[in-house]
């Protein structure tokens, strides 16, 4: 079974930044897409980015957070990461990372089945 831990949440101020990473377990990483979801209190599940796994390493984003978040990852270390940049207060949520199955094409929200047990990120105003 694969493993996925999040990591590097925390409380910030407005305005700063947090990198957040996610270990994955296994060694079949470099063949699943990854994606990083949130999860703020009373909201549904908000997808915020995905990198596949081609060597191409195709990013797709949230329209709403294009600019501010960078996912990457390093397939010699099965870790996927979401670099955070002007965080605001609606920023606040637990984050989830994700995967699908291996060698999946696309980034439809709904093939991303695996889900780390989350890492809390609170930004102050």
């Amino acid at each position: 079974q694969v493993h996925l831990v999040e990591s590097g949440g925390g409380l910030v101020q407005a305005g700063g930044s947090l990198r957040l990473s996610c270990a994955v377990s296994g060694r079949t990483f470099s063949t699943y897409t990854m994606g990083w979801f949130r999860q703020a209190p009373g909201r549904d599940r908000e997808f915020v980015a995905a990198i596949s796994w081609t060597g191409l390493g195709n990013t797709y984003y949230s329209d709403s957070l294009k600019g501010r978040f960078t996912i990457s990852r390093d397939n010699a270390k099965n870790t996927v990461y979401l670099q955070m940049d002007s965080l605001v207060p609606e920023d606040t949520a637990v984050y989830y990372c994700a995967r699908t199955a291996e060698y999946y094409y696309g980034f439809k929200v709904d093939a991303f089945h695996s889900w780390g047990q989350g890492t809390q990120v609170t930004v102050s105003s």
